[in-house]
């Protein structure tokens, strides 16, 4: 499963990327799937629903098939609260729902070992995290960030995408052929 994360501080622009991301690549042909990582506890599910009661029930899994949308649910491990550690297996296990896509993309998590990209803005006055982060490809950011990093301009999505492309060395068969 071919992943890249977009991370940031607060307010950096990390959702709108990813959804400026998804058009350029799905325009160029690309089948993207997207992740969005929190560590907020929030109910995904409407409680009193069927799906939450079954959930509620004890069900490992919950799926919801409608018209429209579908979606899986299920329960993290943990009993505190806490999410479960951070490790490749958490993501592994979107790989058959994501299995037809080109590439993922993930929005958040500062601290797995996939590859990652960083928004980062100056007018917020916050340091970049790539110094503390394994695995930063680049900064993505139409200024100059304090340090020595590979800076890919925010202001030029097509630039980014190709870079991204690069990266997975991604090849459509029609492009082989």
């Amino acid at each position: 499963m071919r992943r890249i994360h977009i991370v940031g501080g607060k307010n950096q622009g990390k959702t709108t990327l990813v959804a400026e991301l998804v058009i350029e690549l799905a325009r160029r042909g690309w089948r993207v799937g997207t992740i969005k990582h929190t560590h907020h506890q929030h109910e995904l599910d409407v409680p009193g629903k069927d799906s939450f009661r079954h959930r509620e029930a004890g069900a490992a899994m919950v799926g919801i098939l409608t018209r429209s949308l579908n979606a899986v649910f299920w329960s993290n491990s943990l009993t505190d609260g806490q999410m479960e550690p951070l490790s490749d297996t958490r993501y592994e296990r979107f790989s058959l729902m994501y299995k037809d896509c080109d590439l993922i993309v993930v929005e958040g998590d500062t601290r797995t070992a996939a590859p990652k990209l960083e928004v980062w803005r100056a007018e917020l006055a916050t340091p970049p995290m790539t110094s503390s982060m394994a695995n930063v490809l680049a900064v993505i950011s139409d200024d100059r960030p304090p340090g020595e990093w590979h800076v890919l301009p925010r202001g030029n999505i097509s630039q980014i995408a190709d870079f991204i492309v690069s990266h997975f060395q991604l090849v459509r068969e029609s492009d082989s052929a």
